[in-house]
């Protein structure tokens, strides 16, 4: 099995349900997500909500989570790794269109 370090980027994310990097775990594949970290690029507070979807249903990882302005809010890292099967992604969304950035780091395991 080949383990591949990778990373995954969104800008802009606004008020839907967005797949981090619109990547989703391919076929024959685990993904071990060892980071993610969401950022606010407006002036003012906003609150975000981050899901791990089964291509199924959305599980809150965070639910109305508040980021001040110019801050960002680690959802994964540390002590903390989240396991991603086939079809698995992560999405996100703000409360406010167009202000929440995404840098989610990854392994996958094919």
């Amino acid at each position: 099995m080949a383990n591949t370090f990778n990373r995954k980027l969104s800008r802009n994310i606004g008020t839907s349900l967005t797949a981090v990097g619109s990547y989703t775990v391919g076929a024959s594949t685990k993904t071990v997500i060892v980071g993610l970290t969401l950022s606010n690029t407006t002036g003012g507070s906003i609150n975000v909500d981050c899901t791990l979807n089964d291509a199924t249903n959305d599980f809150y990882l965070i639910k109305n989570a508040p980021i001040p302005s110019g801050g960002s809010l680690v959802i994964i890292g540390g002590d903390q790794k989240i396991v991603l099967n086939t079809g698995d992604s992560i999405k996100i969304k703000s409360d406010t269109a167009t202000s929440l950035d995404a840098v989610m780091s990854i392994m996958e395991i094919a």
